[in-house]
């Protein structure tokens, strides 16, 4: 699989058949899901913890760092792909509608190279 030939179609079927041959659907709901989706989080930042943005890029300069980071990566996605699945949600029309959501709130030509909440643009257009 690649990103660029893989659907989430195809990765939900693959990671439901994963849990399937391991009886593992018995544990797959939202919650204990969401929960071992928060675990992997922590997992990724550990690997930034306590470093400049110039120790993190020379670690990620070791395959053996990127390889155990692209591990940690793939169990998030993979909690976070299995919890669409189980709650039924086509994540890449979710995907789709946030970001139309997300470009009413940050439109390009007022955020461009900022970085501030959108309640940040609305407090000043009303001052």
């Amino acid at each position: 699989m690649t990103d660029a030939t893989t659907t989430f179609g195809e990765v939900k079927d693959a990671l439901r058949a994963f849990a399937r041959e391991r009886d593992w659907e018995q544990f797959h709901n939202p919650k204990d899901l969401g929960v071992a989706l928060s675990i992997e989080i922590g997992e990724i930042l550990e690997h930034f913890r306590f470093q400049t943005s110039e120790e993190i890029a020379n670690r990620l300069r070791d395959e053996s760092v990127r390889r155990s980071l692209a591990h940690e990566l793939a169990d998030a996605a993979s909690f976070i792909i299995r919890l669409a699945d189980v709650t039924e949600i086509d994540l890449a029309a979710a995907i789709e509608d946030k970001m139309r959501l997300s470009a009413e709130k940050y439109p390009a030509d007022t955020v461009r190279g900022k970085p501030h909440k959108y309640t940040h643009y609305a407090d000043q257009e009303n001052q």
